[in-house]
């Protein structure tokens, strides 16, 4: 085994992923020919090198999902951020509500907002935004700022209302 720093690009995932990829995360060790036995020798004698084990396996699921992501949402009481990443760059849909004190965070604020789409309370901004050098990096930073992963049913839905 290697026994070199490798600095984290991401996060590490939490336990629960990590109880979730379990299955993952023991081919990740078979692949670099580290057996169960192996594996709780460095948990115990070598805490360092294990803990690095982790961060690699981490940013290998980072970047599968990040590569993989298409659509993100940040929604907060008063904006909606709805983001599409294409190979080329981002698109961002966002809702503000001007006026009034509706939470789009709650079903009866996202109910007031569905009924008042069209009125001068809520204010639609569209921007494209080119990637830095790292578009990983780029899409991880919004998850990391609150943004989820969707299937983009919101954008897709804006996106139509908007072209009309």
């Amino acid at each position: 085994m290697e026994d070199f720093y490798h600095p984290m690009k991401y996060a590490r995932l939490t336990k629960e992923q990590f109880e979730s990829l379990h299955q993952e995360f023991i081919n990740f060790l078979a692949a670099q020919s580290i057996t169960a036995d192996e594996w709780s020798y460095l948990k115990q004698n070598k805490p360092e090198v294990a803990e690095q084990e982790l961060d690699v396996f981490s940013d290998l699921v980072w970047e599968g999902v990040l590569g993989q992501v298409r659509y993100l949402e940040h929604i907060s009481p008063q904006q909606m951020h709805l983001f599409h990443l294409n190979d080329n760059g981002m698109q961002l849909i966002a809702v503000k509500i001007i006026e009034g004190d509706a939470d789009l965070t709650t079903p009866e604020g996202f109910e007031w907002f569905r009924n008042n789409l069209m009125s001068d309370e809520v204010e639609f901004l569209t921007a494209n935004k080119s990637y830095t050098e790292d578009k990983l990096l780029d899409k991880f930073k919004l998850i990391q700022q609150g943004s989820v992963i969707t299937k983009g049913e919101l954008y897709r839905y804006f996106e139509r209302l908007l072209m009309q």
